[in-house]
């Protein structure tokens, strides 16, 4: 059977991209996410069939290869036995996002998601013109008690080293993720929090008293953001600036904390959250069908997720060079038109053209302008006295 050029030139690339891995990791974890990329799935069987067609390989042989990249040591066979440590490419995939981003700031969303009530993936994930490309991530055993502010903490950590130390970024996390500690950690590392709080905290702006935070955008169309205190109790109370905002369509008032001036923060940049979960239902089902996987074992999943990343990060790569073509930044105030195609469809197109054609598919990132902040919100204590 002839050699599958696209396979190599993917397992080439890949290799390069992975300097900490052992050449057999680099190539089975190449393997893997083209066979995801091709089955539409990161099913065992169905990733192994496929592969198998494409490189004459017994179906039997690509499946236990498969098997054994997830596999930890002792379960595996033969002397030379090494498992992935799914921590060695949290690095390399940053750096691969970063390495065509230019100079602009990067967002960081991080967000749970869970596998029924068998595992809870905490992930740190690089948004991207309406997706997101997993960079970092913790399996846990769902439903179990635990803190998870140190598996954050330590995810970030991990990321520090591959951003320069004049990028700026921000790290987006929604309600429930909340807390000082975080919050501070996230400042430690030069990051700027966007953080959004429970309605049933209180917030105290800078010669002002404690009011509950929903209380400062109390109606549809309302913007505060002012400097001082969120949270009353001692122990958490926390230096800071809100970001308070109620637009039309939504439930409830966007609250946000973070540690930027008010008049060089929006909370609107909180908008850009939502492209993780957008990212996890490719990796579930519309993408890589995740939510059929039988695997009960965190380190496991921890090292199928690899993969998985690495397959999400080769199809918005090449889908957001086409998406950027389609749909160049406007000058206008209404910005670039509406997105049709989703970045993942349009790179999942482009990468099946590529290998009927005999083109390379591969690209680069091209992320979006970042917006300059609104200047339209009432200064403290004139929001303060317009509420009734």
């Amino acid at each position: 059977m002839p050699r599958p050029d696209p396979l190599y030139r993917w397992a080439d690339r890949v290799a390069s991209r992975f300097p900490t891995l052992s050449r057999c990791q680099a190539r089975v974890l190449a393997w893997y996410s083209f066979g995801m990329v091709a089955a539409r799935s990161g099913g065992l069987d169905r990733v192994s069939v496929h592969l198998a067609a494409l490189s004459g390989v017994a179906v039997g042989t690509v499946r236990q290869r498969l098997r054994e990249f997830y596999r930890p040591a002792h379960s595996k066979r033969g002397r030379r036995r090494r498992e992935l440590t799914p921590e060695v490419c949290f690095g390399p995939l940053l750096a691969w996002v970063l390495s065509g981003w230019g100079d602009g700031p990067l967002a960081l969303a991080i967000d749970p998601t869970s596998l029924g009530d068998r595992l809870t993936v905490l992930c740190v994930s690089a948004v991207y013109r309406g997706c997101a490309v997993p960079v970092a991530w913790a399996v846990l055993p769902a439903n179990q008690p635990g803190a998870w502010n140190p598996h954050w903490i330590r995810l970030l950590g991990l990321l520090r080293e591959q951003v320069g130390p004049d990028r700026r970024v921000f790290v987006l996390s929604d309600r429930g993720i909340e807390s000082s500690e975080l919050f501070r950690a996230i400042v430690a590392l030069g990051w700027s929090p966007l953080m959004r709080a429970k309605a049933r905290g209180c917030f105290r702006p800078e010669g002002g008293d404690w009011t509950p935070m929903p209380e400062l955008a109390p109606r549809h169309g309302a913007r505060f953001r002012a400097r001082g205190q969120a949270f009353k109790e001692k122990s958490a109370r926390l230096d800071c600036t809100l970001l308070a905002r109620w637009d039309a369509g939504h439930a409830d008032p966007w609250l946000i904390l973070t540690d930027l001036p008010p008049d060089e923060a929006d909370a609107a940049w909180y908008s850009l959250r939502t492209w993780i979960e957008c990212s996890f239902k490719k990796i579930k089902s519309d993408g890589w069908q995740w939510q059929k996987t039988r695997m009960t074992d965190p380190q496991r999943a921890a090292r199928l997720w690899a993969a998985m990343a690495l397959a999400t990060l080769w199809t918005l790569e090449l889908g957001g060079q086409i998406d950027a073509a389609r749909r160049p930044e406007s000058p206008s105030p209404a910005g670039p038109k509406p997105r049709r195609w989703s970045t993942f469809l349009l790179g999942g197109a482009a990468i099946l053209a590529a290998w009927i054609t005999g083109a390379d598919p591969s690209g680069r990132f091209h992320p979006q302008p970042w917006p300059a902040p609104e200047r339209d919100a009432a200064p403290p204590h004139e929001a303060l006295m317009k509420i009734d």
